[in-house]
């Protein structure tokens, strides 16, 4: 395994470079084999776990199923001492008999100061931890004052609940607001964001914040210096549910032709390097100029041995460069 180090400026600590996705532990993957992919992941040197506060009540859990999980592992284990535990609050529903949705009204619980102070506690409960290493808001919310969620976070990182705040699914320009309104308080800023990310892009949208961008790399690897706390960035559905893989899958939210055309090539390179198309995937992330972090979430302890095969797996530069280079599709006769 290899490691990194996060913080925001104030506090730090290293984490394995690939964390552990968990938001169907409990639920679509049975107990037993969650607690098995657990296992093999420390065994293995991981340390950085994902979960949430509403993981997974859409599929008919309570919502608090992977927390429960973790809880119950990490005390059955008593191996507090060897993982970081990444959290998230703000998307569970506000109103219990609605459901939610991206559009509003979406019904989340938003990142005001008196949800974000209980769901905190209440997380801590579930997982039975005293200190969250990690705390996400889920889902960017501006309906309530930016002053107010970054205040609430930085008053739940001085008391010592939680390590380093993150958020999620957010626009890059309320990232730079948010520090900078957390520099104004005197309180930890942001020292984390996760977005979506992949091999495969986006088409540029209007509205669409929840992708990791260029800007926001750039932005982050412009941080780590005098006035300017780190920033890590963290991505989910790096191999989107195993389309990478089978290219007969639907791709998430990214299905067009150069997305296509972006496939091919990683299916064509992970042959001639001997690996995986997911490997390849999670090793182009890894090793960037602007390195990622991947959220994975696996299924099985097969396909946990697949991901950590990328963890040593490093692209020669130019295969790399073969990677980066945007595919030229062949434009319809007029």
């Amino acid at each position: 395994m290899r490691y990194r180090t996060i913080g925001n400026g104030r506090s730090s600590f290293d984490v394995s470079t690939i964390c552990l996705g968990t938001m169907n532990f409990g639920t679509l993957t049975d107990v037993d084999t969650s607690l098995a992919i657990l296992d093999r992941f420390v065994e293995a040197g991981g340390t950085f776990i994902d979960t949430a506060n509403n993981y997974n009540a859409w599929v008919g859990g309570h919502g608090r199923d992977s927390e429960d999980l973790i809880g119950g592992w990490l005390a059955d284990r008593g191996i507090r001492d060897r993982v970081r535990i990444a959290t998230k609050v703000g998307a569970a529903k506000e109103n219990p008999a609605l459901p939610l949705s991206n559009t509003p009204p979406t019904n989340f619980e938003g990142l005001g100061a008196d949800v974000v102070r209980r769901q905190a506690l209440e997380s801590a409960r579930h997982l039975g931890v005293e200190r969250l290493d990690v705390l996400y808001g889920h889902v960017d919310d501006r309906e309530t004052p930016l002053a107010e969620t970054v205040g609430a976070f930085g008053a739940l990182q001085e008391e010592g609940l939680v390590g380093i705040a993150g958020i999620s699914n957010v626009a890059l320009w309320r990232v730079v607001e948010a520090r900078e309104e957390a520099m104004r308080q005197g309180v930890g800023p942001y020292g984390l964001v996760q977005q979506q990310y992949s091999y495969v892009h986006p088409e540029p949208k209007l509205g669409r914040h929840n992708f990791v961008t260029p800007d926001l790399l750039d932005y982050a690897a412009s941080t780590g210096t005098v006035g300017r706390p780190p920033l890590a960035v963290t991505a989910y559905s790096p191999l989107h549910k195993g389309a990478l893989a089978r290219r007969e899958r639907p791709l998430f939210d990214v299905e067009h032709p150069t997305s296509r055309a972006r496939l091919a090539t990683l299916h064509d390179v992970a042959r001639e390097v001997g690996a995986t198309p997911n490997q390849v995937a999670l090793a182009w992330m890894l090793g960037a100029e602007v390195p990622v972090i991947p959220v994975v979430g696996t299924s099985s302890v097969a396909q946990l041995e697949e991901v950590l095969g990328a963890v040593e797996l490093d692209l020669d530069a130019d295969v790399r460069a073969r990677l980066d280079q945007e595919p030229r599709l062949q434009r319809a006769a007029a």
